[in-house]
């Protein structure tokens, strides 16, 4: 009882960090703003050795061997096979949606999971890299800034890699300003329309800034979500930035954005994705497919 107590403290505390490292939308290194630099990792030896691809049909296929070159790393990335026991995520209040902000593994399970929001940018070099790499993304796509070609994010999530399509609402407001109803509006309304295009209506969900009360936790609920995900740590243009010390922990979720140029300060997406598993190797972690664990 005394974990469920401080897992649900924890993750109502990642809502609040939420904003201060990276808000959705934000159109300059979100660290300007806040005043602050970014903390960059610590570099460690980069692992050795062939990919490990999930064990599970829906997993992730092996990239192949020399992808790795083609894309700017130094070595081929690792993969974590998916857990031959999931992770014990507390359960919450009745109509109401699990928080989560970090997957719970052992202190010695190096894995770290990629998450990407929005939908801004499209970029088919993208598709090509995160398919040569069999990148595991757990996509929340916004309907606004995504719609105009969900067939983009269509061959994303069928490229062999394990990836998914989430939910991040119609139209990317700060749900903690909203009613219940109107909420309820925008994380339903992207549930129809992800379902209409994709086929079906996904099970998680990420607020927008990472913002949110009680009211969206049963609005998500009433829509048939049953997890809304946060992160730890967020990648900007060059390094990452932590919401707890200067590195990397076991089970950490990633944050990333599809965005170009325009809002990298002239560094492309492709720049940013090396950049962001560059700094994962360079700690020694694994990739690791978030649906696995959950």
């Amino acid at each position: 009882m005394k974990y469920a107590r401080r897992f649900v403290a924890g993750t109502l505390a990642a809502g609040a960090l939420a904003l201060s490292l990276t808000g959705c939308g934000d159109s300059v290194d979100p660290t300007e703003r806040m005043g602050r630099k970014t903390t960059e990792a610590r570099a460690t030896p980069s692992p050795s050795g062939a990919a490990s691809p999930s064990a599970t049909g829906e997993g992730p296929a092996a990239p192949a061997d020399e992808a790795y070159k083609k894309w700017g790393l130094a070595g081929p990335l690792r993969y974590a096979p998916k857990p031959a026991v999931k992770p014990q995520i507390p359960p919450v209040k009745a109509g109401r949606v699990q928080v989560i902000d970090r997957i719970p593994v052992p202190a010695d399970d190096k894995v770290v999971f990629l998450t990407f929001d929005d939908g801004a940018e499209k970029n088919p070099e993208f598709l090509k890299m995160a398919a040569d790499l069999k990148l595991p993304i757990s996509m929340f796509l916004t309907d606004n800034i995504a719609s105009s070609d969900y067939g983009h994010f269509e061959k994303l999530r069928d490229n062999g890699s394990g990836s998914t399509i989430n939910n991040h609402t119609l139209t990317h407001p700060n749900l903690r300003t909203l009613s219940f109803e109107a909420q309820k509006k925008e994380i339903c309304g992207q549930q129809e329309r992800l379902e209409k295009r994709f086929g079906t209506k996904p099970t998680r969900f990420r607020p927008p800034y990472g913002n949110y009360n009680d009211d969206t936790l049963r609005a998500a609920h009433e829509c048939g979500i049953s997890q809304l995900l946060l992160w730890r740590v967020s990648m900007q243009i060059n390094n990452f930035q932590y919401a707890e010390g200067s590195a990397l922990k076991p089970g950490d979720i990633v944050l990333a954005h599809f965005r170009g140029p325009s809002e990298l300060k002239g560094a492309t997406e492709i720049q940013m994705a090396t950049r962001m598993l560059q700094r994962i190797q360079e700690q020694g972690y694994r990739i690791g497919r978030l649906e696995d664990y959950l």
